[in-house]
Order: C-alpha cells, then sequence, then structure tokens
C-alpha cells in the first residue's frame, strides 16, 4: 500500500468519525485490530472497537479538525496530529458530573496499516489538561 492510500484511509477514518458513522469506521478497520487507549488498557478487535465507539458516542461529542497525516513512504504505519474539539455530554463514572462543558485537547495518533485496512490505533493526549478543562468548565 503507497503513503498517498495510507493518508486516504486515515483520512477516511477521522471523516467516518466526525460524522459518527460507526460501521464505516469500523469498515476502515482489521478484524483484530489494536487499539491503545490513552492512558487505558489494550483492546484487540473489530468488536472491542464498536463497544469503544458505542460508549464514545453517549458520554461525548467530538469532531477532530485541524488534522496533519504522516506516514511512512511504504505507507505501513502513520501518525496524525490533529485537535479535538468537544462537549462532555453524559456523565461518565469517575468523572466530574457532565454539563456539556466544552473543551479543545491536541491529539497525536498513530496507526498501523495493512492490507488497506487500520491494524492499530494508539491515541495520546493530555489527561490532566482535559480534565482540568471540563472541571474549570463545570464550576
Amino acid at each position: 500500500m503507497s503513503a498517498e492510500e495510507t493518508q486516504k484511509v486515515i483520512r477516511a477514518y477521522y471523516d467516518a468519525f466526525n460524522r459518527e458513522d460507526n460501521d464505516a469506521v469500523l469498515a476502515l478497520l482489521a478484524d483484530d485490530v489494536v487499539h491503545d487507549i490513552n492512558q487505558g488498557g489494550q483492546e484487540v478487535g473489530r468488536d472491542k472497537f464498536r463497544t469503544f465507539l458505542s460508549k464514545m458516542e453517549g458520554y461525548y461529542k467530538e469532531e477532530s479538525k485541524e488534522m496533519v497525516i504522516m506516514t511512512t513512504p511504504d505507507g505501513a504505519r502513520a501518525a496524525a496530529e490533529f485537535v479535538v474539539h468537544g462537549a462532555y455530554v453524559k456523565t461518565e463514572a469517575g468523572l466530574p458530573p457532565a454539563k456539556g462543558q466544552k473543551y479543545v485537547l491536541p491529539v497525536g495518533a498513530f496507526f498501523e496499516v495493512r492490507g488497506g485496512k487500520i491494524a492499530r490505533v494508539t491515541n495520546y493526549y493530555n489527561l490532566p489538561l482535559w480534565t482540568k478543562q471540563i472541571d474549570a468548565a463545570s464550576v
């Protein structure tokens, strides 16, 4: 797969995420996709990713903007840097009460692509910065 084709897959992934089109997101993933969750665990498989997306959809409304995608020359790996603009809409256990608090958060994501499908998604963001934003907005 070329670097250009990989960029198209990653762009389609975020376009589907922004539309909240979970079926389209899942169609871009390998059956055995590895998902490394920021400051969380590692989940394997499209079904686990489906559960993750359903949870996200209930608690958060997010849009990824200012997207920059970089790939290795062979297209096997990619990185994306972007800014999430979101709202915390439903209280998640262990977090402050949700009141529609808005947040803006820089994110880095790393991917492996195999056979035209995303085989790994690893996300990194500053969790204390996110928490500070939703805490400050809830006062």
